[in-house]
């Protein structure tokens, strides 16, 4: 009996799956760094922290 070729097609699928995962968790990685390097919220002064925290307390209707 002839031997059955094997099929190339479930390895390769598997490896772009590895590849796909691997470029989002190095997408993440390189995100999470530049936010992190990046400092939007500065410095907050007294009115501005009193008129948060107002707004944080006050209850909801």
């Amino acid at each position: 009996m002839a031997q059955k070729p094997k099929s190339v097609l479930l390895p390769v699928m598997a490896a772009a799956v590895f590849a796909g995962l691997g470029r989002m968790v190095m997408q993440k990685i390189k995100a999470d760094r530049a936010a992190r390097a990046t400092n939007v919220a500065g410095p907050i002064d007294e009115k501005t922290r009193a008129w948060i925290s107002e707004v944080v307390r006050t209850p909801r209707q």
